[in-house]
């Protein structure tokens, strides 16, 4: 059955909303030709989005001729302000941008748990708001549209909501319904920090080529998410992805419903690979372990001993490596390998990407080493990649989704 006249109208106006999004200003000429419409319908939805304040005029093109079809319209970015924001256990970033992603005000700040439940949303909170104030997102003239959160736990996929789980600050919690209060006009969603950092990989990062795959998160903790043909699975209870509960061999014992310490955290969390490092030889007082990995990572040759770079070179940088960052390397390896074959036996992703800082810290020295361990542990081939937005990844991924929800509200078309 034909689309109707407003359902067709609605179509194309999204069409060239979502092309005026990803390529940038476009003459009508050009939507013509991307879209494939006639010149009186493009005409008649450059009016009409115009009209309704989504996209003007920014510019001319190159053309020799002048008209119409010179102008360069673009989305009007000022039309909404966004914030993503990055919740740890200990310190909160934000972020905020217009309409189109260009980033207008950020910044990040310490978060004391100690101090009280209330005092760490105010913080939390008053980072966001002078960030919104910054970027000219305060006030009538300017106000937030759209906030999006990443943090780590449970997103209740019925409600939206975080879950309350152990181990967990309850400000964190308390800091969406706290948002929502003071900029009671803007739409705030919660997501797992997790997956917001595969949207960002699959977007921008290490995964753009990728349909499906898997994200290792290895940060202060760990965890995983899914991207299955293009979408983001979250599980029944939001649960996919908890890999730091998946009991593993080489830990001191099982994990529980509210500790994950005789799991696979136990291999490979921040504190763990701390230790690992200490017992490898290295590592002084106060070392993160991102610092101790890309120490270990710039030193150590590519893919392990046994697996070094081809030819005379690889040679030569297995004979300069530092024993003990070798050493340590391909410990970390063995343990993160473990997790990972557990993930590829279950979904086939095809291609895992080690996320987080400490993933990031590892770059091709460690997800080459992984790669080669899981060839030996599994039949099926897996790719293993470092990832290229690190921890800055959750806010990424907490800017693309805000950015999606409000165009979602922006591009709609009225009600008629």
């Amino acid at each position: 059955m034909p689309a109707s006249p407003s359902t067709a109208r609605a179509i194309n106006d999204r069409l060239a909303l979502s092309l005026l999004q990803q390529e940038g200003p476009l003459t009508a000429g050009q939507l013509k030709q991307l879209t494939g419409l006639s010149r009186p319908t493009v005409a008649d939805l450059v009016e009409r989005l115009s009209a309704s304040g989504l996209i003007t005029v920014v510019g001319e093109s190159g053309e020799q001729r002048r008209g119409p079809n010179a102008r360069l319209y673009g989305i009007v970015a000022d039309r909404a302000y966004l914030a993503a924001l990055d919740v740890r256990t200990e310190s909160v970033s934000v972020l905020v941008s217009d309409l189109v992603g260009r980033v207008l005000a950020e910044g990040s700040a310490p978060v004391v748990p100690e101090e009280g439940e209330v005092a760490a949303v105010e913080q939390a909170v008053e980072l966001v708001e002078r960030a919104a104030k910054e970027a000219g997102a305060s006030g009538e003239a300017g106000r937030l549209h759209t906030v999006g959160i990443g943090a780590p736990g449970l997103v209740d996929p019925a409600t939206g909501e975080l879950r309350d789980s152990a181990g967990l600050p309850a400000w964190h919690r308390r800091l969406v319904a706290s948002l929502q209060e003071r900029f009671p006009q803007a739409r705030v969603g919660v997501e797992n920090e997790t997956n917001l950092a595969a949207l960002a990989e699959q977007r921008e990062g290490a995964a753009q080529d990728r349909d499906t795959f898997v994200l290792l998160w290895l940060g202060n903790s760990c965890g995983a998410a899914v991207v299955l043909d293009g979408s983001l699975r979250r599980g029944a209870s939001g649960g996919t992805g908890e890999i730091g509960f998946l009991p593993v061999p080489g830990t001191a014992g099982l994990p529980t419903a509210t500790d994950c310490s005789g799991g696979y955290h136990s291999l490979v969390g921040a504190a763990a690979i701390v230790e690992l490092a200490r017992e490898s030889g290295l590592g002084s007082g106060g070392s993160t372990a991102a610092n101790l990995v890309a120490e270990a990572a710039m030193d150590a040759p590519r893919g392990g001993a046994g697996n070094c770079a081809a030819g005379h070179d690889g040679a030569a940088a297995a004979l300069r490596a530092n024993p003990a960052h070798t050493l340590f390397l391909d410990a970390l390896a063995d343990r993160t390998a473990v997790g990972v074959a557990a993930v590829v036996a279950v979904l086939d992703p095809g291609c895992v990407v080690l996320g987080g800082e400490i993933g990031r810290a590892g770059g091709a020295a460690l997800a080459g080493r992984v790669e080669a361990r899981l060839r030996g542990m599994s039949p099926l081939a897996t790719e293993v990649r470092a990832s290229t937005l690190g921890g800055a990844a959750v806010l990424r991924g907490a800017l693309l989704t805000a950015r999606e929800r409000a165009q979602d509200e922006l591009f709609a078309p009225p009600d008629r």
